[in-house]
């Protein structure tokens, strides 16, 4: 017996596969300018790019990804996006937290934790390197670890309003 550790792991686990969603039924809005919306919207294969929390879209239906940097300054962002998002009516299905190379700070963590029960799951996407010298992220090779945080984000999204789904150890 184990007493005075708590675990905490905000990656959640891939759900079974929904049926007649698409990438296009999808849309990322950023926290903040760089977080990687664009970048993802297109590794999606045709999600919309909304832009940042600046603008905020009308209301309606269709799954919302709030995407972010894991640094502390991202995650506070995403910390009033989230706020304000869910003031306005937006239900944000996922928060994906791009890795920007550099190891997340334990400031950051804390806040991605509070947020993690106020979203369907959360998806950390892998740092990847080729982005930094490339101008278009289609020519780009694709590692399993980034294709397995995609087909997450894409299956979390696609879950119903409302839903909840525990968050997994990840190995």
């Amino acid at each position: 017996m184990q007493l005075g550790r708590i675990e905490l792991n905000l990656t959640t686990p891939l759900p079974p596969s929904p049926t007649a969603f698409s990438p296009g039924d999808l849309r990322l809005i950023g926290a903040h300018g760089g977080a990687g919306t664009t970048t993802l919207a297109v590794l999606l294969g045709g999600a919309l790019d909304l832009g940042t929390t600046e603008h905020i879209p009308e209301v309606d239906d269709t799954p919302m990804v709030l995407v972010t940097r894991n640094t502390v300054p991202g995650s506070r962002r995403a910390v009033t996006a989230r706020h304000y998002l869910g003031r306005v009516g937006h239900q944000v299905r996922v928060l994906a937290i791009v890795d920007d190379g550099f190891g997340e700070p334990q400031d950051a963590a804390s806040r991605f934790a509070l947020l993690a029960p106020q979203v369907a799951g959360v998806v950390r996407v892998p740092f990847m390197p080729a982005l930094r010298l490339a101008t278009d992220p289609r020519r780009i090779a694709v590692s399993s670890k980034v294709r397995r945080a995609l087909d997450r984000i894409l299956a979390l999204a696609a879950q119903p309003a409302g839903s909840v789904v525990p968050a997994a150890r990840e190995r």
